[in-house]
């Protein structure tokens, strides 16, 4: 149990955004009804709900790319938390038009079953400067 097992899993989400794959999500994250993620567009509880935000970069998206950068991984006992910050870019499949966003995001993993796998996801734009 060690960062880079967090290190592959953290590589596994962003495939599995690019991907738009819930598949993919579900070798990453927990399906259990306790994970949570939460957003700008809001607060996902349980598997169920968080599968869905792979559903909607799936169906709204085309040419995804999620590349986390500036990574910073902790691991204490059975659990494991990263900050990072990360660049989107896709293509709105509404009209092609190009999409492209920046945020920071923290991960929280549990050992589980021998793997770590994802329970929370808190992110959030880029901090703003004081003004």
């Amino acid at each position: 149990m060690d960062a880079r097992g967090v290190r592959a899993q953290i590589d596994q989400y962003a495939a599995a955004v690019d991907a738009g794959d819930v598949g993919m999500a579900s070798q990453v994250w927990s399906t259990a009804d306790n994970v949570s993620f939460i957003s700008p567009m809001g607060h996902a509880h349980g598997w169920k709900e968080v599968r869905g935000i792979y559903q909607f970069f799936g169906t709204n998206f085309t040419d995804r790319k999620l590349t986390p950068r500036n990574m910073s991984i902790h691991v204490n006992g059975d659990s494991a938390w990263a900050e990072f910050y990360w660049h989107f870019h896709a293509k709105s499949v509404k009209d092609g038009s190009a999409v492209e966003s920046d945020g920071r995001e923290t991960q929280i993993y549990n050992w589980i079953d021998g793997q770590w796998r994802l329970v929370r996801v808190h992110y959030s734009g880029p901090a703003q400067p004081a003004g």
